[in-house]
């Protein structure tokens, strides 16, 4: 689409609204913002817009749906509101902001026979740790490359910003490393990675999608464009990678072309990365015949290479398995063992993400503020062999709390409980261990730090979303911290 003069209307503010409505509104573009939070709800976002960009909030008026050339939706609004089916009916285009940024760097920049690489990451849990990490690998390797995506910058944000610069180098990029939710994918059409990987998939989103089903149908849709010269990364060890194989054995019988298929794993010796617990090492098996069929980038690989864990700065039992995720994506992708290891000895991790706060008399306390769901907690706790005084609580996401039963009885000495969930939290677990209800973060962290003896971990992990009490999960981090 030449965009200059044509209605677009962007539904959603936050970071991937502002993003897409200032680059459009640079190219040319009519647009206009609607949302249905207040102006004051969304003064941070409004403060970064373009001058030109109209604003309607509180509401979603039909004109704007029903008159758009365009509609491009934020990742938290879901697909079927009933203004998108009118926009349907008058066959509008709508696309999700990633859909656009990925239209605009293959097809409006004019590559000629030059044309990025995009890796992609998604999954419930590691995603941010695993995508920052690929993009630290792919970077020392001395790749030209952008991070962006679900990590907390818009890709139409990063594609502005360089063409405010008028850094034209910008376009020469080898590879755009992004994060992408369940969210974005569902509104994806032509968006096709070289290279994906699924990382796990527990439940989590329970609240906008009606099934388990459902949820994995989203996360799958990364692979929908991918052909025979692109991968996916696999967990070997996760309950849903079943389903993951039975949806790509699906794509194949209807005649569609699938990715090549790799596997990590904890557990046992597959193809792509393994680690093997008796030596504490992590082994790549890429086979000569694979590496041929597939005409992988890949560079020599020193034999029996393998990579220490001690060595990485980042530690806990799922780090492992990000650590094998990106590595591998790495190398499949043309980076030398040789960076890979370099890079995972400094790579000092995310905030929020089991990250260390602070040593006080002997207790360490431990920013977890990312495990929004479940699943997160329960990887989380796998980490410790301390005792573990568990800060929980916060805006239901309909998780099954009873999954961190054997969590709470062989890790957790007390949980405190904070938020909407915390009655629901303390009729799961309460009984199985000591438990106390606070009002707020602050009295919670009081509490837990009156419970605590040296040796302890107190751990902030909440298996909840966050927007309950605090702005997102880095407030809450933060103000924890």
């Amino acid at each position: 689409m030449d965009y200059k003069g044509k209605k677009i209307t962007i539904v959603g503010l936050a970071r991937s609204g502002v993003g897409a409505a200032n680059l459009l509104s640079h190219l040319g573009a009519a647009v206009s913002v609607t949302d249905l939070k207040t102006g004051q709800e969304l003064e941070p976002f409004l403060k970064k817009l373009n001058g030109n960009i109209k604003c309607e909030l509180g509401s979603h008026p039909d004109i704007l749906f029903e008159n758009a050339d365009l509609i491009v939706i934020s990742p938290g609004v879901p697909m079927d509101i009933p203004p998108f089916k009118k926009a349907h009916q008058k066959g509008i285009r709508i696309i999700g902001e990633l859909e656009l940024a990925y239209d605009f760097i293959t097809n409006e920049l004019g590559f000629n026979s030059y044309t990025p690489e995009f890796l992609a990451v998604t999954g419930t849990n590691g995603k941010s740790t695993t995508t920052s990490l690929l993009y630290e690998i792919i970077k020392a390797e001395g790749f030209k490359t952008v991070l962006a995506g679900n990590i907390g910058n818009a890709l139409t944000e990063e594609i502005f910003n360089e063409i405010k610069k008028k850094d034209n180098g910008f376009y020469k990029n080898d590879c755009f490393v992004v994060e992408v939710s369940s969210f974005q994918l569902e509104s994806i059409q032509g968006f096709r990675p070289a290279g994906s990987t699924i990382l796990n998939i527990t439940p989590d989103h329970l609240d906008r999608y009606s099934s388990m089903s459902s949820y994995i149908d989203a996360k799958c849709r990364i692979f929908v464009n991918q052909g025979r010269s692109d991968f996916i990364v696999l967990n070997a060890d996760d309950h849903s990678t079943g389903e993951i194989l039975n949806r790509i054995n699906t794509q194949a019988a209807n005649g569609r072309e699938t990715p090549c298929i790799f596997y990590f794993s904890r557990r046992h010796p597959v193809e792509g990365m393994y680690y093997n617990d008796s030596d504490d090492r992590i082994f790549l098996n890429l086979p000569e015949y694979r590496i041929r069929e597939l005409r992988l980038k890949i560079k020599g690989i020193p034999a029996g290479f393998c990579l220490d864990p001690s060595t990485f700065k980042i530690k806990g039992v799922h780090n492992i398995e990000n650590a094998m995720a990106a590595s591998l994506m790495a190398i499949l992708s043309g980076c030398r063992t040789e960076t890979v290891s370099e890079t995972l000895s400094r790579y000092p991790g995310l905030e929020h993400r089991l990250e260390f706060v602070r040593e006080i008399n002997g207790v360490r306390f431990i920013n977890d503020s990312k495990g929004t769901n479940v699943g997160a907690v329960m990887k989380s706790l796998e980490s410790f062999n301390e005792p573990v005084i568990l800060i929980a609580g916060g805006r239901d996401k309909h998780g099954d709390f009873n999954q961190l039963k054997p969590y709470i009885k062989d890790k957790v000495k007390a949980i405190v409980l904070i938020g909407e969930a915390k009655e629901k939290i303390n009729k799961a677990l309460g009984y199985l261990t000591e438990a106390y209800l606070e009002k707020d973060l602050h009295s919670a962290v009081i509490r837990a730090n009156s419970l605590s003896e040296r040796g302890d971990i107190v751990l902030l992990s909440p298996a909840c979303a966050s927007f309950d009490m605090f702005n997102d999960f880095e407030d809450r981090g933060r103000q924890f911290k």
